[in-house]
């Protein structure tokens, strides 16, 4: 029973503290974006100048995700994860502290840079360090983890701003990342055996690891995060100037949907942990959460939804993309070798980037043709695209 136990207590500290990780990470992703008018005023810029140097953090971070993901399997992920906390808190501190925009600039891609680590550190731990029969719930609070980050930010923003103004505000995220970091370092239950020294034996080499990536089930994953990303760029980032072209809803309207949408997505994650735990056929649970996902998109993209309906629409699609989140990890744990994990997971999130890096332009483009409609129909049909791979990735696993 004692043994159980401190089992339990070891997952859950181990969870706990990743997650606090992966919160900090999405919390870096938007602690500058309150300021950003400031920003604009302050050094004489354009908000597109301000919109390459954001660019730039995303494309740094898609980059360096897989040579990430090889430290993490030659380190181990605590030293990446530790090193990625610095990094984003450096360059959070460069840009409150920037005497000119090259230095913002400076700032964004040193903060992509440790962002770039989170993904494969986090995921390497919990597959490594978490019980497999509670790694639905892992990836769950991790989940979870993210979202509350990204919920911090803009509170934290607007306390920290009125209080000690941008710059101050900006210095005191950085100090709260180093402190961060700091206390996972000095957690030894983080540590892991570096997997890579026993896969030597097993041909470990770049010409072995290069072909891993290029394996068919790998390429599905990253085609499959680059497809989701597709769709969330349109139902998170977009959705706001959307439904008030497409619905005519005022922004304020439209602007609690979104959050409606985003707490659904927080709550299916949490749910979704427990869905991963009970029903072990992965593959199968998340081409249902998708599919219906895609119905309600779809939904949305007709225009004639009324106004409850809309929210409704809004919030079940949020609730359903969070709810596959945990199965969708661990179909990639399953496609992918022990030592091998933290490259894998490192290549197959940086399909988040490249979605990223694509729809914006498309969506946009959308919008200033006077065609809103097609933003949620481009978002439906990337959600069909991700059934599709989910799909095709059951020849390699049963779903």
């Amino acid at each position: 029973m004692s043994t159980v136990a401190n089992s339990l207590r070891s997952d859950a500290k181990v969870i706990g503290l990743v997650s606090v990780a992966h919160l900090i990470s999405h919390f870096f992703h938007l602690v500058a974006a309150p300021f950003l008018v400031v920003l604009k005023d302050e050094f004489g810029v354009s908000f597109a100048a301000l919109g390459f140097a954001v660019s730039a953090y995303y494309v740094v971070s898609g980059f360096l995700q897989t040579p990430a993901g090889f430290l993490v399997d030659r380190l181990g992920g605590k030293t990446v994860l530790v090193g990625g906390l610095v990094l984003g808190s450096i360059g959070t501190a460069i840009i409150g502290l920037a005497p000119s925009y090259a230095w913002v600039v400076l700032g964004f891609i040193v903060a992509g840079a440790g962002n770039s680590a989170f993904h494969p550190a986090d995921m390497a731990i919990l597959n490594a360090k978490v019980e497999p029969r509670r790694l639905g719930p892992a990836f769950s609070m991790h989940g979870v983890g993210g979202s509350l980050g990204w919920v911090a930010a803009p509170v934290f923003g607007t306390v920290a701003g009125n209080a000690l103004g941008w710059r101050g505000a900006l210095v005191l995220a950085g100090a709260i990342g180093l402190a961060a970091a700091l206390v996972i370092a000095a957690q030894r239950e983080l540590y892991m055996e570096r997997p890579a020294q026993r896969a030597h034996a097993e041909g470990d080499s770049l010409a072995a690891n290069l072909k891993l990536l290029a394996a068919p089930e790998v390429l599905l994953c990253f085609a499959f995060f680059a497809a989701l990303c597709v769709a969330l760029v349109a139902t998170q980032t977009f959705s706001v100037a959307t439904m008030i072209s497409l619905y005519g809803v005022q922004q304020a309207t439209a602007s609690a949907i979104l959050t409606a949408y985003l707490l659904g997505g927080t709550a299916g994650i949490f749910a979704g942990g427990f869905v991963a735990m009970r029903f072990p056929r992965h593959g199968l649970t998340t081409v249902a959460g998708v599919a219906v996902a895609m119905v309600f998109v779809f939904l949305l993209a007709t225009g004639a939804l009324a106004l409850p309906m809309l929210a409704v629409a809004m919030t079940v699609a949020g609730f359903f993309l969070g709810a596959v989140g945990p199965s969708r990890d661990i179909i990639i744990r399953e496609v992918t070798p022990v030592h091998a994990r933290g490259k894998v997971y490192g290549f197959v999130y940086s399909g988040l980037d490249l979605g990223a890096a694509i729809a914006p332009a498309i969506y946009g483009w959308f919008l200033d043709d006077g065609q809103p409609r097609l933003v949620f129909l481009g978002a439906g049909l990337a959600l069909l695209l991700c059934v599709v791979i989910l799909t095709r990735l059951a020849g390699w696993k049963d779903m």
